[in-house]
């Protein structure tokens, strides 16, 4: 497999630019969430709690990890791209080793999978 002979070095170049700036805005949305939770329990740490404020905090505690795992996927999927572009990999699959279409890293730069790949994995998972 040449490494990145589908892909010309200025696309490959804007990719890593795309992946960085969608680094740091997943995780600045963390720190944000983050911070809102510390000043809301600031703000409000001492009031007694209904029970309907319990279940409601506890939903929303549910969303929140669900978001949490879901970023923390991505950031994944992301720094696995970043070390594919600087090890001449990039755009080729880690399953297969065959080429990920440009118009799928386009619309998905942090992508390590083909399309049929991704779906198939995630049929397998329950």
């Amino acid at each position: 497999m040449p490494a990145d002979a589908h892909l010309s070095p200025e696309f490959i170049a804007k990719q890593r630019q795309r992946l960085e700036a969608l680094r740091q805005q997943v995780l600045g949305g963390e720190l944000a969430s983050n911070a809102n939770r510390r000043a809301f329990g600031e703000e409000h740490g001492d009031e007694p709690m209904e029970f309907e404020d319990e279940a409601q905090d506890s939903a929303q505690e549910e969303v929140r990890q669900a978001q949490r795992d879901t970023d923390a996927q991505r950031i994944d999927h992301i720094e696995r791209a970043l070390r594919k572009i600087d090890d001449g990999t990039y755009g080729y699959s880690d399953l297969s080793g065959k080429p990920i279409p440009q118009a799928r890293l386009e619309a998905t730069p942090e992508a390590v999978f083909t399309v049929d790949e991704e779906s198939a994995g995630e049929r397998r998972q329950p």
